[in-house]
Parts: structure tokens; sequence; C-alpha cells
């Protein structure tokens, strides 16, 4: 592979137009400061046994900023009061004990967890088993000052994202990996990469600032023409409630299947769209006065309606075909009884069932498509909390839940 000096990020200074980050040189480059470029290594991914002991003996001491707040002070509450119904999920035992924040497969068969503290694994067996993994152009000492946030694999070919901003890149499966610099011109931090195919990859970033690349991460191209500051600026009479004063930063970034991203403000008082095509985000109404906690796509996809979780354990969802260019929709109320405890993540198996997951490690499952939620007890008697959920429909539908404390559920279905 070339070396990768002559090529990253092309950053400008304006704040305003997101393309103007990417004004390429002569050669269509632009050279990095020397202290962002460096010069990357491969190995062949084996276990750092002193490292990693070191890890599985350490208790988990970091979770999701964004989702710390959600159990608060309902954490004291008792267990929902309508009865479990059913145990469909099932704990598999992983190499480390913190938060597990990723999950992502190349084939039925193998995958990538990543999570806190420099937490990597692989499995070879479709999830039954995972061994631990280290990256070889970083050393243990600063491999577990890094939370990877972010794994995406397709065709062999893989990412990963961590904070403090990290990219790592492989082309053979997580044999070699290559350490990919960014700029720290670039506006608002990395939150998201997906694997798009050879050599191509879509980043999102804090900021709203959508970049695609087509050679490994040698040079991205902007697809917004406005970071969400500079958006909400220019239309902060548009009546969007909380829009004319936003700063910092947007949360809970979503990607669905065709390419369109749903993001909350990280103070939870309005949400915005934004779909290939479009130059800008167009900012939403919650329609309540609660605070968002977390928003996703109903089956995957954008036109089938959106999915909104709020403070005190509420969820509500969207019908499809709603007014994307509006500035409100027109949420439902799910019936689920939460008990007061917050609703992390949501994720839809099929066109009826779906899956609810959040603190104190509850589960709920609904059965009509959303309407109807009952609590399901596989890990009632875990300690921790539930981050995220997700179906591999790719993959037999194969689900996974995540969560604190290096806990990953396999889901089972009515058979356990």
């Amino acid at each position: 592979m070339k070396h990768l000096s002559a090529a990253i990020l092309a950053l400008a200074t304006s704040s305003s137009d997101v393309s103007a980050f990417l004004a390429p040189t002569s050669r269509r480059h632009v050279v990095v400061p020397t202290a962002v470029m460096m010069t990357t290594s491969t190995g062949n991914g084996d276990v750092e046994e002193d490292r990693r002991s070191f890890v599985v003996r350490s208790s988990a001491t970091a979770t999701a900023a964004t989702l710390s707040t959600i159990v608060g002070s309902s954490a004291i509450l008792p267990p929902p009061a309508n009865a479990a119904t059913s145990r469909q999920w099932t704990q598999v035992r992983v190499p480390f004990e913190d938060t597990v924040y990723d999950v992502d497969f190349d084939s039925p068969t193998h995958g990538y967890i990543v999570g806190a503290r420099g937490s990597f694994a692989e499995t070879n067996d479709g999830g039954s088993t995972w061994e631990p993994r280290s990256f070889s152009n970083l050393d243990a000492e600063e491999e577990i000052t890094y939370r990877f946030q972010v794994v995406s694999f397709k065709d062999g070919e893989g990412w990963v994202l961590g904070k403090p901003t990290l990219l790592l890149h492989t082309k053979d499966g997580g044999k070699n990996w290559e350490r990919i610099p960014l700029s720290p011109k670039l506006p608002g931090e990395p939150t998201g990469i997906l694997a798009l195919g050879p050599n191509m990859a879509e980043m999102i970033t804090s900021s709203g600032a959508v970049y695609t690349t087509e050679n490994a991460g040698r040079n991205w191209k902007a697809q917004v023409k406005e970071t969400i500051d500079a958006t909400l600026n220019r239309i902060s009479s548009s009546g969007v409630s909380g829009a004319s004063y936003f700063t910092g930063s947007i949360v809970n970034e979503q990607r669905d299947a065709r390419g369109a991203y749903l993001a909350v403000s990280s103070r939870g008082n309005f949400f915005l769209t934004w779909e290939p095509g479009q130059d800008f985000w167009i900012p939403h109404n919650r329609g309540t006065p609660r605070r968002i906690q977390n928003m996703g796509f109903v089956r995957g996809d954008i036109k089938n309606g959106l999915w909104m979780t709020l403070n005190g354990g509420k969820l509500l969802t969207s019908p499809p075909g709603v007014d994307l260019m509006g500035e409100e929709f027109p949420f439902t109320e799910s019936n689920i009884k939460t008990g007061g405890y917050g609703i992390t993540d949501v994720a839809w198996k099929d066109e009826n069932e779906v899956w609810a997951v959040g603190g104190s490690n509850t589960m709920y499952v609904s059965k009509d498509n959303g309407k109807n939620f009952v609590f399901d007890r596989s890990a009632n008697d875990i300690p921790g909390n539930l981050y995220n959920v997700k179906f591999f429909p790719e993959f037999g539908n194969a689900g996974w839940a995540l969560g604190s404390n290096g806990l990953l559920l396999k889901y089972v279905g009515e058979s356990a």
C-alpha cells in the first residue's frame, strides 16, 4: 500500500461552508501538519497477553456520557411491574469487563466487537466465542487510553473509530490495520464510520459534516454544504424551538440503509434530518416538553417513519411517509410500562417484532410493530445498563444487545 503522507483530509478555515474544508492542492491532496501525520504499520492481530490480562482484571470505568443520565434518578426504581413473559436472549462471554459499544459482522461467522479502554475482540464462529485482539500500531499503554466506539465491515474491509479521535482501516478482514490520520481542523469530532465497499467509506462528525472516501481515506469529499451551526444561524427564525440558540453538537447520529441521517441536538430539545442530495440539515420540533434521549428509523428506513425515546421511559413512533421538509412530525406514544427506566435503543427485527433496551438492563418486546410492549427477563438478573440493540438481516437476522460491564447478549428467540 502506498504511504499515506501525501493525502488525508484537505481542510480550509471557513466555518459556514463544509465543502471549504476540503480545498484540494494542485495534486488534490493536502499535507497534514507533521504532528498529525503518522507512519502506518501492520501486524497479525496477535493477542498481547500482558495488556489483555490487565484489562480483564480491571473493572469497567467508562460508560457513554450521553447515556449516563438516562437511568439517573430512576435507577432506584423497582423493576417494571408487568411480569416477565419471556427470555429470548442469552449472555455470551467476552474477554473483557468494559462497556461494549458496537458489534459488526463481515459474514455469518466472522465479526468484531469494540468497547471502552481499548477493548477489541473477534469471533469466527458466529459470536459463540470471542478472542481478544490488539492493534500492532498501538502499544499496550496507548491502546488502553482509547474508547473504540464504532466498528464497520463490508467484504473483508473494515474501519474502527475511537475516541480521542482515532481512525483505523483494514483490507484483509482485520489481520493488518493502518492508522488513517485526520486533521485537527475537521469540523467537529468524527462520530460514525460506515464501510461501503472496496476503499470506500462514509464518515459523519458531531457538527453534522458528512464525508465520503473512495481511496481508503486519502481524500474525503463533503456531502453537506453547511455545518449544522451555520444552518441554524441562517434560519434561526424558522420556528423550531431551541434552534435559535443551538450550541455544542449533535448526538445519537443514525444512518438508514439509503444514506439518510437523523441526529438529536445535544440539549435534546429538537432533532434534524438529512438526505443525500440536500445541501443542509432540516431541523424539526420534538412536539413534546420531555427531553429526547435517542432516535432512530423504523425498519432501518426514514420512509418507514421514526422512533423517539424521551426522559421517563417514553417511546414514540411516527407514521411512514412523513414530510421530511416539515418542522413537526406526528408521533404516537407506544404502550410500554418501563417504571421510569430510560430507553436507550430500539430495533426492528422484522415488520412486527420490535425490541427496546434500557437502564438497569431492561428489555421489552413488541409483536405488533411497536404499539404494545411486554417485559423480557433475559437480562433481569445481570447488573448494568444496556445501550444498544441491533439485528443483521443480511446474516439470518442475527440479533445482539450490548451494554456495560462487558455485557453481550445474543438473540435466540422464543425457544429461550
